[in-house]
């Protein structure tokens, strides 16, 4: 039974994220979506939030959990007896800064191999930061995330303009 690792920030989910996740969840026996506690940028969300919107939005697929994580990927990988770490391309601008990581996660355990899935083409464009930017100068973000991460979007920028 092979495990695999999907970890990122997700802040918020969106569903360029849940493609690569329902996709890879089909290849896999189990995947486990790592929500990285801790990353070295700005977050709107707390850890919290985006397991539970994460949760919400992953709950028709049976083999996906999600558990946050904090400290290196390979070492969340390992107690998770994952032996493959998934992750999803964009651009070409991605390929460079994947391609860094993973050869340094080859370099920190060599037994976990790292697999990059192409984002279907219609998400390509589409990444957390542009999608808060959107969603706070009021553009439409229904067809980018799940209703329940719009919603919570809509309210946490709201609540963030009165402050």
């Amino acid at each position: 039974m092979t495990t695999a690792l999907y970890p990122g920030g997700f802040d918020p989910i969106t569903y360029g994220h849940l493609d690569i996740a329902t996709r890879a969840a089909q290849v896999f026996d189990k995947l486990v979506i790592g929500v990285f506690a801790t990353p070295q940028k700005n977050l709107l969300f707390n850890t919290e939030e985006r397991v539970d919107m994460i949760q919400r939005a992953v709950a028709p697929t049976s083999n996906i959990r999600v558990e946050p994580f904090f400290g290196l990927t390979v070492d969340f990988a390992r107690q998770l007896n994952a032996g493959v770490i998934v992750r999803g391309l964009r651009m070409s601008s991605d390929f460079e800064r994947e391609f860094e990581m993973a050869l340094m996660n080859k370099k920190l355990a060599p037994e976990i191999e790292v697999l990059c899935m192409m984002t279907s083409v219609q998400y390509q464009f589409l990444s957390s930061s542009i999608l808060k930017e959107v969603a706070q100068l009021g553009g439409c973000i229904e067809d980018l995330v799940p209703e329940h991460v719009a919603n919570a979007l809509r309210e946490k920028l709201s609540i963030m303009a009165f402050r």
